[in-house]
């Protein structure tokens, strides 16, 4: 059983934000995600993509953006199940919740912040037939632990950046690597783009454009991919994996059966003055939320995972009242002893 003081479900740039506002008014966080590393959207989907809407920075990668948000709130040492759905949810008898997790994981925590993004992510599957029969036997949706794939033979499908920059970086772990996609062109970083470019160049990369994997074979394993060209020719390619990176599909997932006021595959709060749900205790902040007036973006997930803490904090600790101190005056005092103030200024007597 994990025990915190805020259980947060999504680890996107709003759940990690939370992290560090729950810090400063020393309450606990853990977060739950599907997905493999903290980052969401950011770090799965375009981590090599520019965000402009960031205030104080006028340009800042999307993965950039996340290591930025890791390194804010490593001082509060918040805890993470990662590759995990939250599955259930019980309210007990002394208010607190008990959400558990894909495993079975129990975790327990007084307040639960849904900071899911747009929901749980599923990946996009490509229409094979006999696709499900090689899950977990050469087909691969995620790439948790790349060592897996040490000197074996790779095909990777796709034209985004997740595609692209995989291919960069197994080709220097597999034996073999394969980037099939339907267009020449294709939709990464430019960088990411001319790197696969260089790679191929060197042997280091295989490059099959346009193109689709249209069948898989094997018996207990995938040992084959059938690609068709866009003169509708076919050739069978050897391989030890497929791994199709086409994106993933936005869910609610098993949040939805959790009693909470939807609409529109988004959860109703209340009020905007603390974000919280029909249900006391459990919030929704950013963009898995919605209420009149409603912006996506992530500047707007910060302000409400902001709000959120100070109503968390009150929910938490009744007979408590807090006292706001700008970071400016009070500093930030991590949980790992760590001290970040100002320095205080010096007066010296004149003579």
């Amino acid at each position: 059983m994990i025990k915190t003081d805020i259980l947060i479900i999504g680890a996107g740039p709003t759940g990690l934000f939370t992290v560090f506002e729950a810090g400063l008014l020393k309450l606990t966080c853990h977060l739950i995600d599907a997905l493999p590393q903290p980052g969401g959207q950011l770090a799965e989907l375009y981590p090599k993509k520019p965000i402009y809407d960031i205030p104080g920075f006028p340009e800042v990668l999307a993965g950039e953006l996340v290591d930025n948000l890791m390194k804010q709130i490593e001082p509060f040492q918040p805890g993470f199940t990662l590759g995990e759905r939250a599955e259930t949810i019980e309210k007990q008898e002394d208010g607190s919740f008990i959400v558990t997790s894909t495993s079975g994981l129990k975790h327990q925590a007084k307040v639960v912040a849904i900071a899911g993004g747009l929901g749980s992510f599923e990946p996009r599957k490509p229409l094979i037939p006999n696709i499900q029969q090689f899950e977990d036997k050469g087909v691969a949706y995620f790439i948790r632990n790349p060592e897996v794939f040490r000197n074996k033979k790779v095909v990777i499908a796709g034209g985004g950046d997740s595609a692209l920059d995989w291919s960069i970086f197994l080709s220097e772990v597999a034996s073999e690597v394969t980037l099939v996609h339907r267009r020449n062109e294709f939709r990464g970083a430019l960088d990411s783009v001319e790197k696969v470019q260089e790679l191929k160049k060197l042997g280091k990369i295989t490059l099959i454009t346009p193109a689709e994997v249209v069948g898989l074979r094997g018996n207990d394993h995938l040992d084959a991919v059938l690609f068709q060209k866009a003169d509708k020719t076919e050739e069978l390619l050897e391989t030890d994996y497929f791994i199709p990176l086409f994106g993933l599909s936005p869910k609610l997932g098993p949040i939805a059966d959790w009693g909470l006021e939807i609409e529109k595959n988004a959860i109703k709060v209340d009020n905007t003055l603390d974000y919280q749900t029909n249900i006391p205790g459990i919030y929704a902040i950013g963009d898995v939320n919605t209420y009149p007036g409603k912006l996506k973006l992530i500047l707007c997930g910060f302000h409400e995972a902001t709000l959120m803490c100070q109503s968390a904090y009150q929910r938490i600790h009744p007979d408590k009242r807090y006292v706001m101190k700008y970071t400016t005056v009070g500093g930030v005092h991590g949980f790992d002893g760590s001290k970040k103030e100002a320095p205080k200024a010096v007066v010296k007597s004149i003579d």
